[in-house]
């Protein structure tokens, strides 16, 4: 089973995961009754859960959780895909959360779970309606990674959770006080910390100052790979980080998706060195050619990720996901 993700991996909210899912295969429960070949084994897959009325299967998502427990020794099962579920647009992930909390003691090996596996043909993403997911990660302390797509009703308090390896968070909006939570649980464990910040307009009202936490990088000592990604203030974010304790420890970092400019760049470089990462992902930038020259000169033994500027006019500068 595939926990930590390769630093070169990076997940975009069109995937669906109905085919693989942390490095297992995916079976749709229900598993259908003329399916030609036999039902898994209940640890061999990933267990993909939805419920709507457009495709085969239940119209709730409650039907597939009902089968799901009934058929499937869940005492073995490593890996939960939560899709969509009726109306996700308007009604929150809370009554699924509720349920998997309430059964936790029926998946005592649960590894990965990632909450809104649901795509833009479903629901775009700053349309999915998420709820504290919280209990979740007090509900199963051994679970190693969580991954959630949605942003809107978004909710966590700090925990401290022994085991998280990943936290991925994707976003079209994501809420300053979510940010802060993250920066203040206690994750021994995470290596792997992924957030997409997203428009005010879909709710994104973070800025930098709710990352302190995560910049002084003393609630989690075992982080290397650090993805601060799709956001408007990717200049403020960088000018941070090149100050910010947590980098030293880091092998990757990513400041993709969002407008990072010149000015942000710049900053990151007249800072600490960076000469020790292994990568260093830009993708999705605003830089001019001659600062993308001068990152490259700059980091000659690093992993530099550039694509092609996208257009530099003020007016046309968008992060990758924001709707």
């Amino acid at each position: 089973m595939k926990i930590l993700l390769d630093p070169a991996e990076q997940p975009d909210h069109y995937a669906t995961y109905r085919e693989e899912y942390a490095g297992l295969p995916v079976a749709e429960a229900p598993w259908p009754d003329d399916a030609k070949e036999p039902r898994p084994e209940a640890g061999a897959v990933a267990w993909r859960l939805a419920g709507n009325e457009w495709d085969d299967g239940p119209d709730e998502i409650a039907g597939s959780l009902d089968w799901f427990f009934e058929h499937v020794d869940t005492a073995q099962v490593r890996a939960l895909v939560i899709g969509q579920w009726e109306d996700c647009y308007d009604t929150g992930s809370g009554s699924i959360v509720e349920r998997l909390v309430r059964e936790a003691g029926r998946l005592p090996a649960l590894r990965a779970v990632f909450l809104g596996a649901i795509s833009p043909e479903e629901s775009e993403i700053s349309w999915i309606q998420q709820s504290d997911v919280t209990p979740l990660l007090e509900a199963f302390p051994k679970l190693e990674r969580f991954e959630v797509r949605g942003g809107t009703g978004l909710e966590l308090r700090p925990v401290r959770h022994e085991s998280l390896r990943v936290l991925r968070v994707e976003t079209g909006g994501l809420g300053g006080a979510f940010v802060r939570a993250v920066g203040g649980s206690d994750l021994p464990a995470l290596e792997l910390l992924e957030l997409w910040f997203g428009v005010p307009h879909y709710g994104g009202d973070a800025g930098v100052g709710d990352l302190a936490g995560v910049m002084s990088g003393e609630r989690l000592p075992a982080l290397r790979h650090l993805r601060l990604e799709n956001g408007e203030f990717q200049d403020d974010v960088a000018a941070a980080l090149a100050a910010a304790p947590v980098v030293a420890r880091l092998e990757t970092l990513s400041l993709s998706m969002g407008l990072l400019g010149d000015e942000g760049a710049a900053a990151l470089l007249t800072g600490q060195p960076l000469t020790h990462l292994r990568r260093l992902d830009v993708d999705h930038h605003y830089l001019s050619t001659a600062m993308m020259s001068r990152l490259r000169t700059a980091l000659p033994g690093v992993e530099v990720v550039l694509s092609a500027p996208e257009n530099r006019e003020r007016a046309w500068r968008f992060v990758a996901v924001s709707e």
